[in-house]
């Protein structure tokens, strides 16, 4: 498999000092469009781009805002709760007309909504939703974790099934601070239940969505448990972690080798897409970065103009394998950051 780090980190290092800092994109926010109409500026804040997710969400917010001849103004916090919310607030002194945040975590964005609602600036987070509240006033667009990860792992279970054998099973859990997280560690065991006459689950490992304890964790659970044929990561952003270990351990075949494992994930990054091409792969859930992107500026405009609608647009995404890899490749994000 090549390996795709080098060139992503890369492209961070190129992206991150611009983007970190708050700029505009085209004219002044007193700009007219080619009807003499006031164009509309939307502020995007990421809490984070550390990961080709969050680069490909970014890049596709942008893409339709600029489809929609919509001003953007940016900003990244770079982990940091307390720098996101002063970048909001920026965004509210600026008085834009709409605002999309991907927040630190579910609740530490509350005052940055509250924020915008005392503004009356319509405000969307971006893939990561908001402890529930009903005081605070927002659309949330967000993938069906729960939903997706068990059928991504009901996937699996199915070309366990297929194998005429018992597996025993290992997941990697991600930062359970993290709601995405939560709902995808609820899906996998979602799934197997009712099927532990196939998989057995004899490893939970704990990652905090980090690359050296993720990998860490798969050692030592492999050196623990060394017939595992069954491994579903929370994140394809940990997948080179999980190879290595395997690797490592010589347990690392393509599908219809002999020792292949099972293998499944949640994403749909590059890497997850070279490892389907390369035969390595079973499957992964995709976020429909492309469907989020549009939603969350649909919902922007929506507010804009006093339509009500939901205040929780759920991604369905898809799962993809082997046997379906041609038809869906062209709305998998990580196919297409490939193909760039």
């Amino acid at each position: 498999m090549k390996s795709l780090i080098p060139t992503f980190t890369k492209v961070l290092s190129l992206m991150l000092p611009a983007a970190m800092l708050l700029s505009g994109c085209g004219k002044s926010p007193e700009a007219t469009n080619s009807s003499g109409e006031k164009q509309l500026t939307v502020g995007v804040n990421f809490e984070t781009l550390q990961t080709e997710y969050w680069v490909a969400g970014f890049e596709a917010i942008k893409s339709e805002l600029k489809k929609r001849n919509i001003q953007i103004v940016e900003s990244i916090a770079d982990g940091d709760a307390n720098r996101q919310l002063q970048q909001v607030r920026t965004f509210v002194t600026r008085k834009v007309d709409g605002i999309v945040l991907v927040p630190k975590d579910s609740k530490t964005c509350v005052p940055a909504i509250k924020a915008a609602n005392e503004a009356g600036i319509p405000i969307v987070l971006f893939n990561r939703p908001a402890a529930e509240s009903p005081d605070l006033k927002l659309v949330n667009v967000v993938a069906d974790n729960r939903t997706l990860t068990r059928e991504t792992v009901a996937f699996m279970i199915e070309q366990a099934r297929k194998s005429g054998k018992k597996h025993k099973a290992m997941v990697i859990i991600g930062d359970l601070g993290d709601i995405n997280a939560v709902g995808r560690k609820d899906g996998f065991y979602d799934a197997v239940k009712g099927n532990e006459a196939i998989v057995e689950v004899v490893a939970e490992v704990p990652s905090e969505w980090n690359q050296e304890k993720a990998r860490a964790g798969v050692v030592n659970a492999l050196q623990a448990n060394p017939d595992i044929s069954f491994v579903f990561s929370s994140s394809d952003f940990l997948f080179p972690s999980v190879v290595a270990a395997l690797k490592s351990a010589n347990k690392y075949h393509k599908l219809g080798e002999p020792g292949h494992v099972i293998l499944g994930g949640f994403d749909g990054d590059a890497t997850a897409y070279q490892m389907l091409v390369d035969g390595y792969l079973d499957a992964t859930g995709v976020q429909d970065v492309y469907f989020e992107a549009e939603q969350a500026v649909q919902a922007l405009l929506d507010a804009l103009a006093k339509k009500s609608g939901p205040s929780m647009i759920l991604d369905p995404g898809f799962v993809i394998h082997q046997g379906n890899l041609q038809e869906k490749k062209s709305r998998m994000w990580g196919a297409n950051v490939v193909r760039k």
